[in-house]
């Protein structure tokens, strides 16, 4: 037989193949039943289970594993679960990485060069923004917004560094 049909995979259409080599395709589950087909004499690409001589194929085909077991009956529920990480109510944080950023330092940082204390514990944008703040203004806002920012952040009201992780320390 002559190679003229072609199909789309996942990888782009692929062929040309003889028939025989579309029939074993369809056997292996490589060519669906959704999986658009052509071959010459074909004005447009259909999908494969329209095709009038492979519909027989996908009709004899059975499965290739049987279907998974029904999922057992859970015995025990709890109302909520535990989150897998961030903050369980009236906890605080549970199962968060730890930051490698130290806080004592975020602050100091901050209170000494404005936004620098942000930058170091990934929230970028914002240190940006102090920084710019501070440069035209002076020790106004920029400087005062900074300085605010260091004493938050070494007294702990940053629970979290900017990739998620719980600062420490």
């Amino acid at each position: 037989m002559t190679a003229e049909w072609y199909y789309v995979g996942h990888y782009g259409q692929l062929g040309p193949l003889t028939f025989e080599q579309m029939e074993e395709l369809v056997r292996d589950g490589v060519v669906e039943r959704d999986t658009y087909v052509w071959r010459a004499g074909m004005s447009d690409w259909e999908p494969a289970a329209f095709h009038r001589d492979l519909q027989t194929h996908f009709q004899t085909i059975q499965p290739a594993t049987p279907p998974p077991p029904p999922v057992p009956a859970m015995r025990h529920r709890s109302p909520q679960p535990a989150p897998a990480y961030g903050y369980q109510q009236g906890w605080g944080l549970v199962d968060v990485p730890i930051s490698d950023r130290k806080r004592w330092i975020a602050g100091v940082l901050q209170l000494l060069i404005p936004g620098s204390g942000r930058i170091y514990l990934g929230y970028a944008a914002q240190g940006v923004i102090q920084f710019i703040l501070f440069t035209p203004c002076g020790l106004g806002v920029g400087w005062l917004w900074s300085i605010i920012d260091g004493i938050v952040i070494l007294a702990g009201g940053l629970k979290l560094d900017g990739y998620g992780r719980k600062l420490v320390e």
